[in-house]
């Protein structure tokens, strides 16, 4: 009975050790999924209902992460490509005020792409602005030029799988940055390519000369044909408005090629346009005021757009400003932003991107999503694109869906913890100072030369 009774407690003890390195494993699952468990799964178990109630876009000009964010921590940024002599290429350092500029059409895209060797980029068309410069697309911006970009990326969450849809210039990219196509119409296959020809210099899209035009391509690849540069589709706009959640698009200049609502006719003739500010800096003061709407668009002015040829170097500065204020007032608790930018510009980049037909995907663009949410000194490797800013914006609000690239394309759950500590505010250092937060250059129309 007693080597019974010893071998009981044996077993017992056993049981008991079994039981506790089984609850270990339970907790350290449960942690692991409270960080990679997608935010839209935690939002339907009810977890954070609400959390996030405001959300802002920034767009800014032009750039890819291996030219703005050289060196940074734990993302994939090349030090070199390759030409198409197939001769390596170091990237050299070229300031963000470069005095030229690279050819981003579609063109331009196949061209640097060359059937996903992604060695053509010597081979896209350089223009020099009326100055001596050496024009060259394997080039890096210095890092202590952008390093409030760089501190965000750092403390916050950086995307280094961030793909720009369309492979073309800024027009396309910002229809789709709010309807997630820019098909010229709801059933249309065509989709506009280009950034548009304006008859006499008209800078107008919807309510500009209807003689001007833009290139449409179809599932081919061809660009024969051409249409006024003013659609009509379904966007985001409208599904906001259907939910009554507000929102306001704040521009720097209507028209030319950063100014989506003014290529969207119902938007433009109808009541909607009410929300369109000008210019682009009420932003900071509807926060200082507490009239933030549900969801902003902000677009740059030319001097604060980081585009090449058209910047003062003063990008970075313009988006901490945002950033500070949202941080350091009341919204901060529940806002998510995103920083991104609508097309590569012609600088390389060494990730191919998924082609899923003859004008998706474009190259990759940097991505940086600042929030108290958001996961901290993170690098999102998940491949995302424009659709997935418009996802997480449906999710979040209860949208629905438009339906196009939104679709397809994932919700940034990765780079989000609704489950963590919302994470405290550390205002943006700005190392230049610039006083641009009063300025603006709504006078000034966006830059752009191809």
């Amino acid at each position: 009975m007693a080597v019974a009774s010893a071998l009981g407690h044996e077993e017992l003890e056993r049981m008991r050790a079994l039981r506790r390195v089984a609850s270990i494993l339970l907790a350290c699952i449960a942690a692991v999924l409270s960080t990679v468990l997608p935010a839209t799964a935690l939002q339907r178990a009810g977890i954070t209902p609400g959390v996030i109630t405001h959300v802002i876009i920034i767009i800014q000009e032009n750039r890819t992460p291996d030219n703005l964010f050289h060196g940074l921590p734990g993302a994939d940024i090349a030090n070199f490509g390759l030409d198409s002599h197939g001769r390596i290429k170091p990237l050299v350092p070229v300031r963000i005020v470069a005095p030229f500029d690279i050819d981003h059409t579609h063109a331009a895209f196949e061209t640097a792409y060359n059937h996903g060797r992604m060695n053509g980029f010597d081979r896209e068309k350089m223009i020099c602005g009326g100055r001596p410069c050496n024009p060259t697309p394997y080039a890096y911006v210095p890092p202590d030029e952008v390093r409030p970009y760089f501190e965000m990326a750092e403390q916050y969450t950086f995307g280094d799988r961030m793909f720009q849809t369309n492979q073309g210039p800024s027009f396309p990219a910002h229809l789709f940055l709010v309807s997630g196509t820019s098909a010229p119409d709801e059933r249309s296959p065509l989709l506009v390519a280009e950034n548009p020809s304006y008859f006499n210099g008209n800078q107008l899209n919807c309510d500009g000369s209807t003689l001007s035009r833009v290139q449409l391509i179809d599932t081919s690849g061809n660009e024969n044909l051409l249409t006024w540069p003013c659609v009509d589709h379904l966007t985001l706009f409208d599904l906001l408005d259907g939910k009554g959640i507000s929102w306001r698009y704040y521009d720097s200049f209507v028209g030319q090629f950063w100014s989506a609502p003014d290529m969207i006719a119902h938007i433009r003739r109808g009541p909607d346009w009410n929300n369109v500010i000008l210019p682009e800096t009420t932003i900071l003061e509807d926060i200082a005021e507490g009239q933030l709407p549900g969801v902003s668009w902000v677009t740059p002015s030319a001097l604060t757009s980081d585009h090449a040829l058209a910047t003062d170097g003063s990008g970075p500065e313009w988006v901490e400003s945002i950033v500070n204020a949202v941080g350091n007032g009341p919204y901060w608790r529940n806002t998510a932003i995103f920083v991104v930018w609508d097309d590569w510009g012609g600088w390389y980049d060494h990730v191919p991107p998924v082609l899923y037909n003859s004008y998706e995907l474009g190259f990759r663009v940097p991505l940086i999503v600042v929030s108290p949410y958001a996961r901290p000194h993170y690098v999102s490797h998940v491949q995302h694109e424009f659709g997935s800013i418009l996802r997480f914006t449906e999710e979040t609000f209860g949208l629905g869906s438009l339906n196009h690239t939104d679709a397809r394309s994932d919700d940034l759950a990765d780079c989000f913890n609704f489950s963590q500590a919302p994470l405290p505010f550390q205002t943006i250092v700005s190392v230049h100072r610039r006083p641009i937060l009063l300025r603006t250059n709504s006078n000034r129309p966006p830059d752009d030369d191809f």
